[in-house]
């Protein structure tokens, strides 16, 4: 069966703080350990308030310090916000506190606004160096040789699994030039899926990290006992991404009996178009629609996100998820 993991958003909501939301993802993470989830990944956000997560390591180590098999990273970190070096160090860091179990996916874009981007003290031409800032951190992270003057500690040796991320072509040319795994944001930008899939494959060389192609794909999963009840819960993901289109992101919203109420023409085609492969229903629905996306991309792994309002309903959300895919003792 295709691994199932996690793709954690940390969201605030109207009624949690920023402290409630990381509790629930410690919380989430403790539970899906115990349901056969594969992994558990945090991204890199700034200036928004409804997301937690702009301090990724530390929320990773708040994570990884309340479970204790399951694979806990970045999906992922935004690293032209940052010194390879600097990045070296913190996942270095956490892979001493949690040997074996740390993932570090690697992302081109900003995650934030251009003037966030000036207070974070970086350049948005920063990204035209990625492939080079992939290479030296992967450096880093390697041994440090006999003569090595600058050495990231506790990071050199720790060899950290890189993974690069991506919503376009590009990712996969670089992940398949590297030889890295592959992880395709397809649960927000569905589009360019398959081609991308088809260049990282085709063009997939070798490395010490991988010898063939694994590929991961992101998709938005809710489950409920029945598809009228996961349709509702679905709500709250939906006034989420029309808010980014009406300019006014905001905490995460409760769920409502009618979408249509909320968004406009334009915010509604928008948003079903970067939505367009989420899978919502009840578990035998929500199987159905996994079972035809690995069939239709062949996918090593899937990442799902699954923005449900409450957290207990999330709970739940997954566990149905994890039970419908027969991972774990459900």
């Amino acid at each position: 069966m295709t691994p199932l993991s996690i793709l954690e958003l940390v969201r605030v909501t109207e009624e949690t703080d920023a402290r409630g939301a990381l509790d629930n993802a410690r919380d989430l993470a403790a539970h899906a350990e115990s349901w056969g989830y594969n992994r558990i990944w945090v991204a890199e956000h700034h200036n928004m308030h409804g997301i937690a997560s702009a301090a990724t390591s530390i929320v990773l180590a708040h994570i990884a310090a309340g479970t204790k098999t399951i694979r806990v990273g970045a999906g992922g970190i935004m690293l032209p916000n940052h010194a390879p070096y600097i990045i070296a160090e913190q996942f270095g860091t956490l892979a001493r506190l949690f040997p074996g179990r740390i993932d570090l996916g690697l992302g081109r874009a900003p995650g934030t606004d251009q003037l966030t981007l000036r207070a974070l003290r970086r350049s948005p031409n920063n990204a035209d160096n990625f492939p080079q800032d992939v290479l030296e951190l992967q450096a880093f992270l390697a041994p440090a040789g006999p003569d090595q003057r600058i050495v990231a500690v506790p990071a050199a040796g720790t060899e950290v699994p890189l993974w690069i991320l991506g919503s376009s072509n590009f990712g996969a040319m670089l992940a398949a030039e590297l030889g890295l795994p592959y992880a395709f944001a397809s649960h927000f930008a569905p589009d360019l899926l398959l081609p991308a899939l088809e260049i990282y494959r085709s063009r997939f060389k070798p490395s010490e990290q991988l010898d063939r192609p694994y590929a991961m794909v992101g998709v938005n999963v809710i489950a409920a006992e029945t598809d009228a009840e996961a349709t509702r819960l679905a709500t709250t993901q939906q006034m989420s991404f029309a808010d980014i289109f009406k300019g006014a992101r905001g905490l995460s919203k409760p769920p409502i009996d009618d979408i249509e109420t909320y968004w406009g023409p334009m915010e509604r085609a928008q948003a079903k178009q970067m939505l367009a492969r989420s899978i919502i229903g009840s578990p035998a629905t929500v199987r159905a629609g996994m079972e035809a996306l690995v069939k239709e991309t062949g996918a090593d792994e899937l990442i799902l996100v699954s923005d449900v309002y409450d957290h207990a309903q999330r709970l739940r959300s997954v566990e149905l998820i994890a039970e419908a895919w027969g991972i774990g003792a459900g």
